[in-house]
């Protein structure tokens, strides 16, 4: 039986990522015939041709398509099987983690995570990205290495996950809004104007339907993606805003802050990765830095901490 070359696990990987052989040849620093050659190879080696020509650019084939995942995990879990195990420096690691967050996330614990980093480990670099539903499949695939947000039914069973704390929803208002003079009841929270932050996959626990059982309604006037927009809509107008607390302590300076008249269940946000990640040095040390980050703010804002 032949030897199988593994270099070419890892080839495969790149040019089912890229899509392209100028682009998979960029990026493992092979020139376009060499690049041309591997292909070759592969297509031989898996009777499949992989990628086909479709107008001026490739697309992969059925059996590509089928494999591409596969393929990523192995490479991934290689390089954590492989990297030493007890040998992280961080003074000398240069790499760069990508973090998917929840609307608010990266204000509100971004600075004191930021800075333990740069203290602890200077050649690091931090990506994050907005979280725009509750898609599992970046941490599947590779291309996000943590992610926060609440365990619904579209989380991946094989995801890993740590509570971080527990917010709840509060109203807020601008600093000179009438509604700042005194207690805010439920009858004050349906008259007024609302932005609500709503987008799919969104839980805004009932909200609507608790109301409806005191007899009440609100009207939403002005409907955005992300609490930030919702803020800031608040801020400038006569609208209420509904909002995490914790996850907007750092957007809403010079606001007045409410308590939802209603009995809004509190939820709990969670730290999630793929468990490929789990026995990685480097992704355990910024899971480490995560959770104490948030841990340290949750106490400082009074919300309770979750978890280990």
């Amino acid at each position: 039986m032949a030897t199988l070359d593994l270099n070419l696990l890892h080839t495969l990987d790149v040019l089912l990522t890229e899509g392209s052989v100028v682009r998979a040849g960029k990026r493992l620093q092979l020139s376009p015939s060499a690049m041309s050659r591997a292909l070759a190879r592969l297509r031989a080696v898996t009777g499949d041709q992989l990628l086909v020509r479709a107008g001026r650019g490739l697309v992969p084939t059925s059996r590509a398509i089928e494999m591409r995942e596969k393929v990523h995990d192995l490479v991934e879990e290689a390089h954590v099987l492989l990297r030493p195990a007890d040998r992280l420096e961080l003074a000398t690691l240069q790499r760069t983690f990508v973090l998917r967050t929840s609307d608010g996330i990266a204000e509100t614990f971004g600075p004191m995570l930021i800075a333990r980093v740069q203290q602890e480990a200077p050649r690091v670099q931090l990506r994050f990205v907005r979280k725009l539903d509750k898609d599992s499949e970046g941490l599947r695939d590779g291309s996000l290495d943590l992610e926060t947000g609440v365990i619904g039914g579209t989380t991946g069973p094989e995801v890993r996950a740590q509570a971080l704390f527990v917010d709840r929803y509060i109203g807020a208002v601008r600093g000179d809004d009438p509604l700042a003079r005194g207690e805010v009841g439920p009858a004050d929270y349906a008259a007024w104007n609302h932005v609500v932050a709503w987008r799919p996959g969104l839980n805004l626990l009932g909200i609507n339907e608790l109301m409806e059982a005191l007899g009440l309604t609100r009207h939403v006037m002005t409907t955005v993606d992300g609490f930030s927009a919702a803020l800031a809509l608040a801020r400038g107008s006569d609208l209420i805003a509904t909002v995490p607390e914790l996850h907007t302590s750092a957007l809403r300076e010079g606001m007045f802050t409410f308590p939802i008249p209603l009995p809004v269940p509190e939820f709990t946000i969670s730290l999630l990765w793929h468990p490929r990640l789990d026995g990685d040095p480097a992704h355990r040390w910024l899971r480490k830095c995560v959770i104490e980050a948030c841990g340290n703010r949750s106490k400082r804002v009074g919300i309770p901490v979750t978890g280990n």
